[in-house]
């Protein structure tokens, strides 16, 4: 069975689909906000032409989410897999952000669970990037790594069990 990097996938709370090119405006209503960035090592992603390369990236990646809330189908965020490594049975989630409406708790939590869900039905491992300073978005139970240097994040690994 192949890894399916851009699922569909529903929770109580949101919902995760491929991210599309029409989905530009709404995410980056989302993301120009200063604050969802100020712990975040690109900082001034806030910005539109920061945004937009940050957008066609995600695009040409063809692993990135959009997330959604349930109750209401308004875009609340995005996130994506990476780096898939078959060899080593092990996958990485990052490239995570939520509007501040949507921040606390159940909305994240319920993301990651989705997506750890649906990773471990094709890997052992997932690795989560967080930048050093990002507190606030490290994944609950999971112990940082040492930081990697060269790409200033801390590595993050949560294991099948």
């Amino acid at each position: 069975m192949s890894f399916d990097l851009q699922p569909v996938l529903k929770g109580k709370f949101l919902r995760l689909r491929p991210l599309r090119l029409d989905d530009f405006p709404s995410l980056f209503a989302v993301a120009a906000d200063p604050l969802i960035w100020e712990q975040h090592p690109a900082s001034d992603r806030y910005k539109e032409d920061v945004f937009k390369a940050f957008f066609r990236e995600a695009m040409d990646s063809r692993v990135a989410l959009i997330a959604t809330d349930y109750k209401d189908g308004q875009v609340i965020g995005s996130s994506r897999f990476h780096g898939y490594n078959d060899e080593a049975s092990e996958i990485e989630i990052g490239w995570t952000f939520l509007a501040r409406s949507h921040w606390g708790g159940i909305y994240n939590r319920e993301m990651k669970k989705l997506m750890l869900r649906h990773a471990f039905q094709f890997v052992n491992a997932v690795v989560f990037l967080v930048g050093p300073q990002n507190l606030r978005w490290l994944p609950a139970g999971c112990q940082p790594a040492p930081q990697d240097a060269t790409m200033n994040i801390t590595r993050c690994v949560s294991l099948f069990s």
